[in-house]
């Protein structure tokens, strides 16, 4: 399956700008459920990569983080950052807003963070940094912080099923038409020696659908759990 390279990615997006926002009509039910059960009440510290145009983080920001909380959010288009600075500034000292390079690395320090987020990014990625996204997450994650993930996924009811089938169909043969996001099921992804899943769920908007995925962070090795439980169904 082919993907973006990291500098065709950051191309598209830095064209493509605040028309982002007008995907909330099929994102916005999946952020509401992640909101709902993540459990960011309770976190001081976030992470969120691929922060877009702000629009997230600007909703827990405003209405779920304590006020003494902090947040740091990368994407690899100046664009979106320039964009999520503009709309994050009211709570200026409390937000890091940085343009990555591509790289998976997020930051030379461990345990740092009480919830990793990445919303409709994995899906843009490839299985390779998909994979390394994830170890860094776990390394970046306090021990029982949260992984929160939002994704593309296949269809679980006929249209769904149909639309997502002819997604997969046109990213095969011109990634950019779909934002070089194709569908992905998430749950494969995780070691169980690493993750604990507390919430997963699969919604849909206008045929459109999305995995919902929660997972705790587990530092020390679940005592007779396999090393892993991925595949990859893409």
């Amino acid at each position: 399956m082919p993907v973006l390279t990291h500098q065709e990615a950051q191309e598209l997006y830095d064209r493509f700008g605040s028309r982002q926002d007008r995907q909330g009509f099929y994102e916005d039910v999946a952020c509401a459920d992640l909101r709902a059960h993540a459990g960011f009440d309770q976190a001081l510290s976030v992470f969120e990569f691929g922060c877009g145009t702000g629009r997230f983080a600007e909703e827990l920001l405003s209405e779920h983080l304590p006020a003494d909380s902090h947040y740091v959010g990368v994407d690899i288009s100046a664009t979106m950052v320039g964009l999520s600075l503009q709309r994050l500034e009211p709570w200026a000292g409390r937000v890091e807003v940085r343009q990555s390079d591509g790289a998976m690395c997020v930051t030379d320090a461990e345990d740092l963070y009480d919830c990793f987020v990445c919303n409709y990014v994995l899906d843009l990625l490839s299985e390779e940094d998909i994979l390394k996204l994830l170890a860094e997450a776990h390394r970046t994650v306090k021990g029982n912080g949260r992984l929160c993930l939002i994704s593309l996924t296949h269809g679980n009811t006929w249209p769904s099923h149909l639309l997502s089938s002819a997604w997969q169909l046109v990213h095969a043969i011109k990634p950019q038409r779909v934002g070089g996001c194709r569908p992905l099921r998430l749950r494969g992804l995780l070691s169980a020696d690493r993750w604990q899943i507390e919430h997963h769920h699969v919604v849909s908007r206008w045929a459109v659908s999305s995995e919902v995925l929660i997972a705790r962070c587990l530092k020390e090795p679940v005592a007779g759990g396999p090393v892993s439980d991925r595949h990859y169904p893409w």
